[in-house]
Formats: structure tokens, sequence, C-alpha cells
């Protein structure tokens, strides 16, 4: 079936003289992905469509279209986005059903790949939806921060027709939308500063009498993610006072933002005193990779974000981290198939090995 998008790409690129080669490189993407996008097969991310634009000096409504002309099988629907960041129309996304709403979830290209997507975003809360064969019911929306969730997810996949939207989020974020109704499950590690308990008395006082339930991913340490070697001699909080390492932080409402802070303030150091305290990457692995891309000496993150890049990791704290869901939740067969599978063993030693996870209370049901 014919997208719905319409592109004017190759009639723009050849007015400007540019072979696809040419614009392919200038854009950072292959050439048969420009072929694909003048074919109509593939409709780019955001990013991909602005760079476009700006190379062939035009605007991205010059450059794509939707099609208004109704095709069968082709629909819009209501969809309230989960993104913690801006996203324009256009935007590829993985759609989710929980309980009777849509929510739509932001896919990206990685450097190889295209992203499988249901739909573009026709604006912040409506998706223009490609033919799909219902598939979308048997999907779970998850909205959490740890990286290790896709090894969970891959055999919650393999196992059964069930698929696992993940909606990157901070652990705060990620209760929320739980409160909200638009996930199925939120990850959280918020370590309350009063307790030293981790989510518990975070979910206590967002959901008070609801029928809340919590279970076990894992335990985890969160350190400083530096390069190879450690070549900055990062080792303590009051290394980032000096003037000759940048940082990265993570957004406010996640646990390693809460946990930079409270070292920063039992060191005495203020906030302005770190250089790239203000830069923030969404996630352990986007964290992560600012230090592998020379971006930044160093980020707080998990050892697995560490271990994902080959980076030095300087351990600082022990970590639990948590699924939160509505007990109602466990009568879908998805959410109980996600369920069985964190309590497989061979999910364990995959948490040992491949993130360096302590896998004691997996799968501990503590509320």
């Amino acid at each position: 079936m014919k997208n719905r998008v319409q592109s004017k790409l190759a009639e723009i690129r050849n007015g400007r003289g540019l072979s696809a080669a040419d614009l392919a490189k200038r854009v950072g993407v292959t050439r048969q992905t420009i072929y694909a996008i003048e074919a109509g097969n593939y409709v780019p991310n955001t990013e991909v469509a602005l760079k476009l634009a700006h190379e062939l000096e035009v605007t991205v409504e010059d450059l794509f279209a939707l099609d208004r002309g109704g095709e069968q099988g082709v629909s819009s629907i209501p969809a309230e986005l989960l993104s913690a960041a801006k996203v324009s129309k256009g935007q590829a996304v993985r759609l989710g059903q929980v309980g009777t709403k849509w929510v739509s979830v932001p896919v990206s290209a990685s450097p190889y790949f295209l992203p499988e997507a249901d739909g573009i975003l026709t604006d912040q809360n409506r998706v223009a939806v490609f033919p799909s064969d219902g598939s979308a019911k048997k999907r779970i929306v998850l909205a959490g921060c740890d990286p290790a969730t896709s090894l969970l997810a891959h055999m919650v996949e393999r196992g059964a027709e069930v698929e696992v939207i993940h909606a990157p989020a901070s652990s705060e974020l990620a209760l929320r939308w739980l409160k909200q109704g638009k996930v199925h499950i939120a990850g959280s590690h918020l370590e309350d500063p009063k307790t030293a308990e981790f989510n518990l008395p975070f979910v206590h006082r967002e959901f008070g009498a609801e029928e809340i339930g919590v279970i076990t991913f894992a335990e985890w340490e969160e350190g400083f993610v530096v390069a190879t070697g450690n070549p900055k001699n990062i080792r303590t909080v009051g290394d980032l006072n000096r003037r000759n390492v940048w940082f990265t932080n993570r957004q406010p409402g996640s646990g390693s933002r809460m946990l930079l802070d409270k070292l920063l303030r039992d060191a005495g150091i203020g906030s302005r005193s770190v250089q790239g305290y203000t830069r923030i990457a969404s996630g352990h692995l986007a964290a992560a990779y600012s230090v592998v891309s020379g971006d930044a000496d160093c980020c707080v993150a998990t050892r697995s974000a560490a271990r994902a890049f080959g980076l030095g990791f300087v351990p600082l704290h022990s970590e639990r981290y948590d699924f939160v869901f509505r007990r109602s939740t466990l009568e879908s067969p998805a959410v109980q198939t996600f369920m069985d599978v964190l309590q497989r063993a061979s999910l364990r030693r995959k948490l040992e090995t491949l993130a360096g996870y302590d896998t004691t209370k997996t799968g501990t049901r503590i509320a």
C-alpha cells in the first residue's frame, strides 16, 4: 500500500544537482535510505527530515506532505504521546493500549537499521496509523530507565505473542505515567533520603490506598562512568570540582540525578562548580555514550551502561530497581507472561553476566 506521507525529495534533490550519494553523505545516512525515502518506502525521523531540509535549503513541509486522500485501511487515532523530550510532527511512533487509552512512544533509527513503527505523529496527541493486524493490543507499555530491561523484553517477546514497548523515562516520570494510566508498568530506583528505602515510600505517597504491586527486577551498582583507564583519575565527587573535568548529568526526577545531588550536598560542593551539570542525557546509555564519544569525562550511570561501551566504572552506591504496576493489570495475559519470564533462572544468568546485576531478589514481590 502506498505510504500516506508523500515525498518530493527526489524532485528537489535533482533540482539542486545533487546525487543521492552526495546528499546521503551530507545528512549522515546511506544512499539506500535516500532512495527509500524518495520511493515512499520509509518515513524519516525528525532529525533526518530536518537535516534534509537544511541541506536542500527548504522547509520540511516542502519535502513531505501527508496524503489526505483517505486510502482504505489507513486511519488516524487519538493517542497520548509519551516522551520526556519535545517531539515534532512526522515522528515515527509505536502504539500501545493501556486500558481504553491509546498511547504513542517515539522511535528513532539506529546507525544501521530503520525503525519499526506503527504510524507517525500528525500532532502531539494524534497518530496517522499504518495498516495493522491489531497486534498492538498484545503489547506492554513499560516506562523506566534501566537499559537491561531490554534483556527481559527480548525473552518475553520470544516466548509468546507479546511485545514490550519501552517508554524512556526517569523514575519519577515513570511513576507519574503509571498514576495517570498511561503505562502498564513503571520502573523505579528512587531512594528515600529519610529511610534509605527504595521505591516503596514514593509508591505509597503517589498512589495512597490504590492496589499497587511492586516486584524487584534486580539490584545494581551506580557510579561514575569514565573513559577506559580513567585517564582523569576520577574517584570521588570532589573530582567533579576540577576545571579539567566535564560532566554529563541526568534529568531531574531520575535516581542518578538524586544520587549526584546528595553526594554534592554531603561534600559541600555547589552544582555550579560542576562543569556540565546543566547538560542533560535522558537515560543511562545516553549518558554513557557522551563519555565514549568524548563529549564528557564522566557521568553517573549503572555498571551495565559502562559495560555496554567498554568504559571504566567507579562504584558509588548500590540500588534496587523495582517494577511497579496496578494489581488489576495482572489479569492481562501479556503482563502475566512478563511476570512469568521475570522468574526464570535464564534471565538471572543474563543479568548477572551481561549487566553485572545482583539477582538474588529478582522476581521477589515486595508489595
